[in-house]
């Protein structure tokens, strides 16, 4: 119970500060560089909350999720989604395989927090 807290307000905090970026930074690091690290990252807590065990395979998933959401920007369903739809939202628009290298940082600075604070935890 306690890693789950310490999880959710994890993402708590990440989610705050994505907020804050997307409302009101507008330049060319913190937004698109910065914010893609951290947007994987407040995937990975919130996952964390739900998915206790296999923390270490989790940060891959998460990982390779973001992967998948960023290489479906090739295609053109973002454009099919219509912009402005929740979806598209999330999808994106434009890929950039920059984005690709923030979000192994993202994946890999939640892989270091789970061996830092969560030692123990098993990967089975």
């Amino acid at each position: 119970m306690k890693k789950r807290l310490v999880c959710g307000a994890v993402f708590l905090i990440i989610l705050g500060i994505e907020v804050l970026i997307g409302l009101f930074v507008r330049d060319r690091f913190i937004r698109p560089y910065l914010g893609d690290v951290l947007a994987v990252m407040c995937v990975y807590f919130a996952a964390r909350i739900v998915f206790v065990k296999k923390p270490r395979l989790l940060s891959i998933w998460v990982t390779a999720f973001a992967f998948i959401v960023e290489f479906i920007q090739l295609t053109p369903l973002s454009e099919m989604l219509g912009k402005g739809s929740v979806l598209s939202i999330i999808v994106g628009g434009t890929f950039d395989i920059s984005d690709l290298f923030c979000y192994l940082i993202g994946g890999s600075a939640c892989l270091c927090f789970d061996l830092k604070i969560f030692p123990n935890v098993e990967n089975k």
